[in-house]
């Protein structure tokens, strides 16, 4: 067993080994629009929920040197962004959003895919997504680096309103071999749903 110690390493030494252990991670495709109406599209699999009363998600947009991405930027400016599920369908789409592209330029017109009016925020969704989360800001902490160049924006957000396919839903659950959902691992790689087992929870 090795043991080590992270202030003895760099910091891709240690981004190296979180991501390689903490897996398979969901991956939150989001949606946020600029204060000049371009529509941005990023995925980020630093994701996960936070609470179910009221519901809300939590989503790491890394900075770089300090300075905010421009998913993190629009969320807080705007106050609403769009989490999608990534999905088996549209994962080829998802990665082109990856692309660094300038702020002036979408994402969701890069990877020729399709807006969608949101029912309660202003930001529109991607029509292409089996689910979708419209959210509003909650609450946004910057973390890590230093006080003058801190290395995330921890974003929470709240679910205002759920779009999710009908023949996902059964009994009020979500069918995940339909959903085929796409997760995160290490490098360029990225896993599908694989097998389903169940164990019994003690009483």
């Amino acid at each position: 067993m090795l043991t080590i110690y992270p202030e003895e390493q760099t910091e891709r030494d240690n981004y190296k080994l979180l991501i390689g252990s903490i897996l398979p991670r969901p991956i939150a495709f989001i949606t946020t629009l600029s204060v000049e109406g371009v529509l941005n599209a990023a995925p980020y699999s630093y994701f996960n929920i936070i609470s179910a009363d009221p519901p809300m998600i939590s989503v790491s947009v890394q900075r770089k040197n300090g300075v905010r991405k421009d998913t993190s930027r629009n969320m807080m400016e705007t106050g609403s962004f769009v989490v999608h599920i990534s999905d088996e369908d549209y994962i080829e789409a998802i990665n082109l959003t990856a692309a660094n592209l300038p702020p002036d330029e979408s994402e969701v017109d890069f990877a020729q895919l399709t807006s969608i009016p949101s029912t309660i925020i202003k930001v529109p969704g991607i029509a292409e997504a089996k689910i979708r989360m419209e959210c509003t800001l909650e609450q946004s902490l910057a973390l890590g680096g230093t006080p003058s160049s801190p290395a995330c924006d921890l974003i929470i957000g709240r679910v205002v309103c759920f779009h999710i396919a009908e023949e996902l839903v059964e009994g009020g659950r979500i069918d995940a071999q339909r959903l085929k959902p796409v997760s995160r691992l290490a490098g360029n790689n990225y896993s599908k749903l694989g097998e389903i087992f169940s164990i019994d929870r003690p009483n």
